[in-house]
């Protein structure tokens, strides 16, 4: 009854004039600002914190967590149909969402992404509502070594994210930790790999190398189609983007993986969307019977992703207002507009705040809806991009990559890193090296460092603490097992290739 009750409480209070306008405003803003590449949600978010003082503290966190899973929603629409990801967490759904779009299916690639977003906002939404309380203590037991261990795991599944050589995977990767150690030590501030750089004091930005790898590389490797456009107008039609049953049901079922994976890595701070789509595609990738054709345009690589991140963005809710812990940056900003109005998060939020609680989350279920209702009749119009002429649309491309890097901290210097990663990611695409290891690299390496220095601290330099406690020891034992497994399968396969020749 007592949940009932809270659910009724919290339909009340989204369904007010004023919150549902600014639910809908916040995922409109959310939507825009991810199909612009480079800026995300955070950039949205502080833009428009000062206007939040002056709303109550209810409509402005709708409004704020409408900005921030609706550019999850957008940036799925640059990322499927030029191959350039809207937000970082989009930066996996490239892989097989802008193949199925070259194949003249964009349309398709556009409403498996909307669809399994609805799913996996949707279970993300049920276990913050009936399992946030559990979720939070057992986010709270996650030390050090389990997070280094999770970490690892997820390093270990970037190798199998690529059809090509393990070692190259291994060897992106090995690239995209050495790129992320680029900057201060996080313990005693000493520069590190900066060639006495002050702009690389801080750190390499993430947009800027997304940016380059996977967009400008794109409009170099093509510039020599200008008069060519990728896309028959025959595939914008209503029934060109109508999947198949076999297809729903495969992403069906993917979505449904994604989903549980994002929602386990959104409620633990620091994890995030990003680290829960690149976990959900290696994952599906593993699973899936269709393997081989991952990276060629498989629909289960675009509902895995899009439904991890999604529900990801649900969760990522949980440590903050249950645990006053922000997962992540833009967490940190929602977590500072309750302050600003006098609401200490904590525990105690639900109980002293039923109201803000409960009309949050049922906002959530509307503001998808909203994403659905906007996203799916536009997916002709976006489509439409693709039969604007190559010459036409691709500087446009390159003028909104360099907007949006620069705008992320104003500086121009990000803007040449952009030009430095597209030329990495032209010379990786030439010799057939995998881009999506590097951007795993790159994310999970610096934090895999800082929880492995500080496992040791507490240890005092004993190695054996990763398998001593529980959670760690289970996650390090079945890392290990990906590993071996991968290694044999290796090995199998280059057996039945000499066997076959």
């Amino acid at each position: 009854m007592d949940m009932l009750a809270n659910i009724s409480l919290g339909i009340g209070v989204a369904l007010s004039g004023t919150n549902l306008f600014y639910c809908f405003l916040g995922v409109v803003v959310g939507t825009v600002i991810g199909v612009i590449p480079g800026v995300g949600a955070i950039s949205a978010i502080s833009l428009l914190l000062p206007v939040t003082f002056y709303l109550d503290p209810t409509t402005a966190l709708i409004m704020l967590g409408g900005i921030w899973y609706g550019a999850t929603y957008g940036g799925s629409t640059a990322a499927i149909l030029l191959n350039i990801p809207g937000t970082p967490a989009n930066a996996v759904t490239c892989m097989d969402g802008y193949p199925l779009a070259r194949q003249g299916r964009g349309g398709v690639a556009l409403l498996m992404a909307a669809l399994a977003s609805f799913t996996g906002g949707t279970i993300g939404i049920i276990i913050l509502m009936f399992f946030s309380p559990l979720l939070a203590s057992y986010a709270l037991s996650f030390g050090a070594a389990e997070y280094f261990a999770l970490m690892f795991m997820g390093l270990v599944a970037a190798s199998t994210i690529t059809d090509g050589s393990a070692v190259k995977g291994l060897a992106m990767v090995t690239l995209g930790i050495l790129f992320g150690c680029v900057g201060a030590d996080i313990y005693t501030g000493v520069p590190r790999f900066n060639f006495g750089t002050l702009e690389l004091q801080d750190t390499i930005s993430l947009v800027a190398l997304a940016m380059g790898v996977f967009g400008v590389s794109e409009v170099i490797a093509t510039v020599r189609n200008v008069h060519v456009s990728p896309i028959d107008r025959s595939s914008v039609s209503f029934r060109a983007m109508r999947p198949t049953g076999e297809e729903l049901r495969r992403a069906g079922t993917s979505a449904l993986r994604g989903s549980g994976i994002g929602s386990f890595f959104g409620a633990l701070p620091g994890a995030g969307p990003s680290i829960a789509a690149f976990i959900a595609y290696a994952f599906e990738k593993k699973v899936s019977p269709r393997s081989k054709l991952f990276g060629k345009g498989a629909v289960e690589g675009i509902a895995a992703p899009e439904s991890a991140n999604n529900a990801a963005d649900q969760t990522a809710f949980i440590p903050t207002l249950s645990l006053g812990i922000p997962g992540s940056p833009t967490m940190a900003l929602m977590l500072g507009a309750l302050m600003i109005h006098g609401i200490a998060p904590g525990p105690g939020l639900v109980v002293e705040q039923p109201s803000l609680f409960w009309g949050l989350i049922m906002s959530f279920w509307i503001g998808n809806l909203m994403l659905v209702i906007l996203n799916v009749p536009m997916i002709g119009l976006w489509v439409r991009l693709l039969t604007i002429p190559y010459h036409l649309l691709y500087p446009a491309v390159l003028v909104f990559i360099c907007i949006g890097t620069y705008s992320v901290h104003q500086s121009a210097f990000e803007v040449g890193l952009v030009a430095f990663f597209g030329a990495l990611g032209y010379l990786m695409r030439v010799f057939d090296w995998p881009a999506a290891p590097l951007l795993l690299g790159f994310v999970l390496g610096p934090m895999m460092e800082e929880h492995f220095r500080r496992a040791m601290l507490f240890s005092r330099g004993d190695v054996l603490t990763f398998f001593e406690r529980p959670i760690s020891a289970t996650v390090m034992a079945i890392a290990i097992l990906m590993l071996v497994w991968g290694v044999i399968s290796t090995i199998r396969q280059k057996r039945r290739a000499r066997l076959e020749e």
